[in-house]
């Protein structure tokens, strides 16, 4: 009798935990929120457009292994170990792929990437015109655009529905501005670039706004003084309460602020549309001041480089060069892979601040785009 009950005991257990686990797990039979996503920005966000061949200087392997040795077990031509944060964007969207590079042959049936490594705000005829284009990727956020354009255009049965209907995820862009003027602070101040950009990425924004689209995230710039090339290159003395470079992340802060103002304007001009702020600053800063409990113990050495030392970043031997073919063991303890770009455990957790961090990592919150989404309410 006692064991009879035992037995009963648990199988009305198992009952109960699997009728639990079914209510908490996503109705697998709803339609996804968006089927169409369309992106732009640069290393953080490019799944392929990018090859060694063409990479910016001194991350010219991406094609080389260890990179995307985590997720995919070889290069997919994304600067990672595995997946960016616009990959777990297609997962948290219930999209059956990845979204494709706009310069591979992949159909759109899931929307398109036109993010490229190297990528600026500022048109790439600014930096040549001050003698700063050697080594430079020609691509803009503009370019991106253009070819966002060219796309529609040859897309057979597309339409302004469509457009309506798609999210836009706008990926950090910026940074490359900042980093390719650094030798020119004399004649190009941080704070001309700083105009300069933030002006682009608006102008860009409210490109798409006027091509139809409804529904747009745009993330700010992270804390760049945490990453290893800053924090190799800026004097020891610049520090703030993170250990990163201060000088680098007020520059970073800076240019959110502004550019929170431009998407504040464009909000007003655009009422009918949800124009989101995706904040990498604030979710890179939450990661940095308490590393230990989003599962990291090397905040800033790099998982994939050479030279040892406090940041293990050597800026003429990167990752994937004939002098780095392997990586760190467990990339997943590691914020930083190459020095520039994260790691997917870092991207991830990022990730999860952007899509279930509410008001505190995106603005309006990003469960509030779906509801407005579902609610055909923009």
């Amino acid at each position: 009798m006692g064991m009879a009950t035992t037995a009963s005991n648990r199988l009305l257990l198992a009952i109960v935990a699997a009728v639990a686990a079914a209510a908490a797990a996503p109705a697998s039979g709803a339609p996804p929120a968006f089927r169409r996503v369309y992106a732009f920005g640069d290393s953080f966000t490019d799944t392929g457009n990018t090859r060694s061949t063409t990479g910016p200087y001194s991350f010219g392997y991406v094609s080389s292994p260890p990179y995307g040795a985590t997720f995919f077990h070889r290069s997919t031509n994304r600067y990672s170990d595995g997946r960016l944060v616009v990959d777990f964007l297609a997962e948290e969207l219930r999209l059956p792929s990845y979204l494709p590079p706009y310069l591979s042959a992949a159909s759109d049936g899931v929307g398109v990437n036109f993010a490229v490594a190297g990528a600026t705000a500022i048109e790439h005829d600014f930096f040549a015109r001050n003698n700063l284009s050697i080594d430079i990727t020609p691509q803009s956020i503009m370019t991106q655009l253009a070819w966002f354009d060219d796309h529609l255009h040859l897309k057979a049965g597309s339409s302004k529905e469509e457009v309506a209907d798609a999210l836009f995820w706008v990926g950090e862009i910026g940074a490359n501005d900042y980093a390719y003027t650094v030798i020119a602070r004399d004649t190009i101040p941080p704070k001309l670039v700083r105009n300069m950009a933030v002006q682009r990425v608006t102008t860009f924004v409210q490109g798409l706004l006027e091509r139809g689209a409804k529904y747009v995230v745009v993330q700010g710039l992270p804390l760049t003084g945490c990453l290893p090339l800053a924090m190799t290159l800026a004097r020891a003395d610049d520090r703030d309460n993170v250990s990163c470079v201060a000088s680098v992340n007020r520059q970073s802060y800076a240019h959110n602020r502004r550019l929170l103002a431009g998407l504040h304007e464009l909000r007003r001009r655009h009422p009918a549309a949800v124009v989101a702020y995706a904040d990498y600053y604030a979710a890179h800063l939450a990661v940095m001041r308490s590393p230990a409990a989003h599962g990291f113990t090397e905040p800033f050495r790099t998982c994939c480089g050479s030279g040892g030392g406090a940041y293990n970043f050597d800026l003429f031997a990167t990752c994937g060069s004939p002098e780095v073919n392997t990586s760190c063991a467990q990339p997943a303890r590691y914020v930083n892979w190459d020095g520039v770009h994260m790691t997917e455990a870092m991207y991830k957790v990022v990730a999860g601040m952007f899509f279930k961090g509410g008001h505190a990592y995106c603005r309006p919150a990003f469960s509030d785009l779906l509801a407005r989404k579902a609610q055909g309410k923009p």
